[in-house]
């Protein structure tokens, strides 16, 4: 692993250098991931777009007096997601604004319509109904959480994800990405992070780069990151993602991260995290998404046929079958995963409660992959396939 003092190098290499860091970056990937690359077939389900918190960057929290503004309903959520089992999805990943029933007054009065006394009792409830009358496994990005929600979360779900985005308080003062945000306090989501290790979950998390921060707080959150596995071996894979500027947005005029900077910032995450932590990049988000393997990636994470990335709507997904054509070309194999890494779907790895790890035990085969591979063309429409390996 990188030393701290490396780590900050980096931020200056030159192109030799970075061409330097990128093998050894891919060195170690090839170690414990060889040269399969992953992604989850997904149905998004934007449970609520109300939020309390008001991020310099978002675009999909809205205002309760703006029109689409509110929760989905249950048979909307449900319609989501057998359609999107329909169309050969494994994963339920449900997005959420945090506690919006905190700040607004209407959103309390949704949920109390609804049955609910806030909005994680009822991602909880949506997450219940999918796991029994679908069989697509639910993973769930509901924000900062208590033990007690975690340990409810935990019986429905199969995995977490909170993105730390970045340890820095910095970013909270007036001007800044994170001002008037009270869950993206660092302390409070590596709470949550941490507290999900304790419950043993199976966690993604990952970084934002491009909203203000400084190389050496980049660095320092992923060291975070690291921490917090060494104690618990729960995250099962980070996210480097790249701020997109939205118009619209309070940053609509920042600059956006470039390529290299990306790939440095992999190359980084790589050489910092345990190898065993599968490192993922959007593939939506840059052109020239191919270019993240030569950094060291293994997953492209979710990618759906169904529904848009809500945090990055006007970014589209790729189809899976130039996204395999991509990885060929870098002699790649692309191969479908369940929204739980396999290390972490053995019942002897004790991360599971019974009725997500037997969901996952049906759709996962020998090597904790998806069983039922989808093969598909550009377009998207495909067909899946028996793969017993």
């Amino acid at each position: 692993m990188l030393s701290r003092a490396d780590g900050l190098a980096l931020e200056h290499a030159d192109a030799a250098e970075l061409r330097a860091g990128m093998e050894a970056a891919c060195a170690i990937r090839a170690g414990t991931w060889g040269h399969a690359a992953t992604y989850s077939r997904k149905v998004f389900i934007p449970l609520t777009n109300l939020c309390r918190d008001q991020c310099g960057y978002c675009t999909f929290a809205r205002q309760p007096d703006e029109p689409g503004a509110g929760f989905l309903l249950p048979s909307e959520v449900m319609a989501l997601a057998r359609r999107g089992e329909q169309l050969g999805c494994k994963e339920a990943l449900f997005s959420l604004g945090e506690k919006p029933e905190l700040r607004y007054p209407q959103a309390r009065a949704m949920l109390d319509a609804l049955g609910y006394s806030t909005t994680t009792d009822y991602v909880i409830a949506m997450c219940e109904r999918v796991l029994t009358e679908t069989s697509l496994v639910p993973h769930v990005n509901a924000g900062t959480l208590s033990h007690a929600e975690l340990q409810r979360l935990k019986e429905v779900c199969g995995s977490v994800g909170l993105m730390l985005e970045n340890v820095s308080r910095r970013l909270l003062q007036r001007g800044m990405a994170h001002h008037a945000c009270p869950d993206k306090v660092p302390v409070q989501r590596l709470r949550t992070l941490e507290l999900a290790g304790a419950e043993r979950i199976p966690t993604t998390t990952g970084i934002l780069i491009g909203i203000g921060e400084t190389w050496e707080e980049r660095l320092d959150s992923l060291l975070a990151i690291a921490e917090l596995h060494s104690r618990h071996g729960h995250i099962q894979e980070v996210i480097v993602q790249n701020f997109r500027a939205k118009p619209g947005t309070p940053m609509a005029q920042w600059e956006e991260p470039g390529l290299d900077d990306v790939l440095k910032t992999l190359v980084l995450a790589r050489l910092v995290l345990p190898p065993e932590i599968s490192l993922q990049a959007p593939p939506n988000l840059s052109e020239s998404f191919e270019r993240y393997l030569d950094a060291g990636i293994n997953d492209w994470g979710g990618i759906s046929p169904l529904t848009a990335d809500h945090i990055n709507p006007e970014r589209a997904w790729p189809a899976i079958g130039e996204v395999a054509r991509r990885c060929r070309v870098r002699g790649f194999d692309l191969s479908e995963r369940l929204t739980v890494y396999p290390r972490y779907i053995s019942p002897s790895a004790g991360f599971l409660a019974p009725r997500p790890a037997a969901a996952l035990a049906r759709a996962a085969r020998a090597d904790g992959l998806a069983r039922l591979q989808y093969v598909g063309a550009q377009s998207g429409v495909g067909i899946q396939e028996e793969c017993p390996a």
